[in-house]
């Protein structure tokens, strides 16, 4: 396999990697989570930090207490590969719907991430949560089928 094959490959399973993370984020799923943490993960961002993947997995717990659901939309990722470690930023925004009120709260995120392909996979061996601004809106729930 030539090194642009395997590029493509390897950046594929990044960004598969993130969207994982956000669809476990949304559904508080630790199984989805588990895989994709190195045992050494750090995930940190305002106000928190979590270190260790058992640690990091209760984050989907604080997230379920605080908020009643979350949508993550995954964007543009950039990343640079280096043999079995990888560095890189993927954006996000991530819709939090509010516990007290009938309104959501919008993130606007870059994630600092990095990676380790460990047994054949890639694992977050660290993600820093940014968030450049957020915005507040009313939503109406509960409509549809």
């Amino acid at each position: 396999m030539t090194d642009l094959v395997q590029q493509m490959i390897d950046r594929s399973l990044l960004r598969q990697t993130a969207e994982l993370y956000a669809a476990g984020a949304d559904r508080r799923d630790k199984q989805l989570w588990r895989p994709l943490l190195a045992e050494d993960c750090v995930i940190e961002g305002p106000g928190f930090a979590s270190e260790g993947r058992e640690n990091c997995l209760l984050s989907l717990d604080a997230l379920g207490q605080m908020f009643r659901g979350t949508v993550h939309r995954i964007h543009q990722q950039v990343v640079a590969i280096d043999g079995d470690r990888a560095t890189g930023e993927t954006h996000c925004t991530a819709d939090h719907l509010l516990r007290d009120r009938d309104a959501i709260l919008i993130w606007t995120i870059r994630y600092q991430d990095m990676w380790r392909r460990d047994a054949g996979m890639w694992r977050f061996t660290r993600r820093r949560l940014i968030v450049d601004w957020t915005e507040t809106r009313s939503v109406t729930v509960g409509i549809g089928a």
